[in-house]
């Protein structure tokens, strides 16, 4: 039996499902923000301003499961725990700093663009063009 390539355009594939898990916001703020020094949970949960405890947590325990984060239990009183990035994550955040310059240095447009199609200036554009 031959066995088939990963793609995330099959929906029985598991990149697809990594795929997803990966490219969702709060998955993406997370390891943006472990990138350069690991973080206890509260400092994660302040800088990354809107997340919940809930939500947090719940991305944080997917990220270790995949092996992108690592969770370091420190023993001192009281006990702390410190996420940081892993050597899997390292080459995504290559991709996600990318992609996170590319949204900061284009914003600019794209709110003028969201503008000119909220007031309808686009529409008007289209039916002059045709």
């Amino acid at each position: 039996m031959e066995k088939l390539k990963p793609n995330i355009f099959v929906q029985a594939c598991p990149s697809r499902e990594i795929f997803a898990r990966i490219s969702g916001k709060w998955t993406i703020m997370i390891l943006l923000s472990l990138e350069k020094t690991p973080r206890r949970f509260n400092e994660l949960k302040k800088t990354i301003d809107g997340i919940s405890q809930k939500v947090l947590t719940e991305n944080l325990r997917s990220l270790e499961r995949d092996g992108l984060i690592l969770r370091k239990v420190i023993s001192s009183r009281p006990i702390k725990v410190e996420y940081s990035s892993t050597h899997l994550s390292i080459e995504l955040l290559g991709i996600l700093n990318g992609l996170k310059d590319w949204t900061e240095g284009s914003i600019k447009l794209i709110l003028r663009n969201n503008e000119k199609y909220d007031s309808g200036i686009v529409e008007e554009q289209i039916r002059k063009s045709a």
